[in-house]
């Protein structure tokens, strides 16, 4: 898979870019090797994407997951109640709303990347340093070249 190096440089739309994350998070989901599925699947089960009671159900059970599960998965990250509400209305957001997910692919793999507990700390170091803050669910990251 082919990622631009700065996300700037794709002219693919965001709900084209949602798609591929999901059949890729799909994919990693189903995977025989628990560190490919775990971090898919702990994902999914906190977006309560499935009705699961445990992490380790849905993780025995991860090969009954679909595409709409990670539609559904996604949407919720980015603060949606359904992934028809996040098709309905993502065009109109920034591309880097989805950095997030970027950095998960690696498109940010020649930037150097400092972790933050949250987005105000990141900010702070970010006004001081510079870089490109993205927020990664409750944490933050810095990525300066």
């Amino acid at each position: 898979m082919h990622l631009p190096s700065h996300p700037a440089d794709s002219s693919e739309t965001n709900t084209n870019f949602l798609r591929r994350v999901a059949r890729l998070m799909l994919r990693a989901a189903r995977s025989d090797h628990p560190s490919k599925a775990l971090p898919v699947i702990r994902r999914v089960h906190a977006a309560r994407a499935v009705p699961a009671g445990r992490i380790t159900e849905l993780y025995h059970a991860r090969q009954t997951l679909q595409l709409k599960h990670m539609f559904s998965t996604v949407a919720t990250e980015l603060g949606y109640d359904s992934w028809d509400a996040c098709k309905r209305d993502i065009e109109r957001r920034p591309s880097a709303l989805l950095d997030r997910f970027r950095l998960d692919l690696g498109a940010f793999g020649d930037y150097e990347h400092v972790w933050f507990s949250d987005a105000p700390a990141a900010q702070a170091w970010q006004r001081e340093h510079g870089g490109r803050v993205v927020v990664y669910g409750s944490q933050a990251v810095v990525m300066s070249t």
